[in-house]
């Protein structure tokens, strides 16, 4: 995009920056945990995943309103938090994920259950979790309900997963 502007009785040429293409790798390689990894980064516990199908895809997002689950090339232009990391599902009974944080502070994790592997959220199929496991409604929880303090090491959250389980009811499985 193109504008142009008076500076000072000159006329400018403003360009403004191109947005950064859309793409599922996006804060990707900035999550990626490396070998031995140490810190600061979260090791995500998945508990009562509905089953093994699929991937799952975890990301971290600045712990205030504006920017908790705001569009991923937005925050990456503004140099905003924005880390992901996807893989098949881990066959653990307890899955653990770990993603590296840009340093110690507070964030703010979702974890997507994509049990069919579309890389699409199906409110009838697939399952979603948040650090500090709020109760969910029918909307996005607020930021203060997620928000998770990392220090400069590893810290383990655990990360409640949430179907939908009825005509209107959305929480974590009942097992028997």
């Amino acid at each position: 995009m193109k504008r142009f502007v008076f500076l000072g009785g000159a006329l400018a040429l403003l360009v403004a920056a191109a947005p950064i293409p859309s793409t599922p790798d996006l804060g990707k390689a900035e999550g990626q945990c490396r070998p031995g990894e140490n810190g600061p980064a979260f090791l995500v516990d998945l508990i009562g995943l509905k089953d093994r199908a699929g991937r799952v895809k975890v990301e971290v997002y600045p712990a205030n309103d504006a920017d908790f689950l705001a569009d991923d090339n937005v925050l990456v232009m503004a140099g905003k938090t924005f880390r992901r990391v996807e893989v098949a599902v881990p066959a653990e009974p307890t899955p653990r994920v770990c993603i590296r944080l840009p340093g110690p502070g507070t964030y703010a994790v979702t974890v997507l259950h994509d049990r069919n592997a579309d890389r699409k959220f199906s409110l009838s199929h697939d399952g979603i979790g948040f650090s500090g496991n709020p109760r969910l409604g029918w909307s996005k929880p607020k930021a203060n309900a997620v928000a998770v303090n990392a220090g400069g090491s590893l810290t383990t959250l655990r990360v409640v997963m949430n179907y939908r389980t009825g005509l209107f009811s959305f929480g974590p499985l009942k097992r028997s």
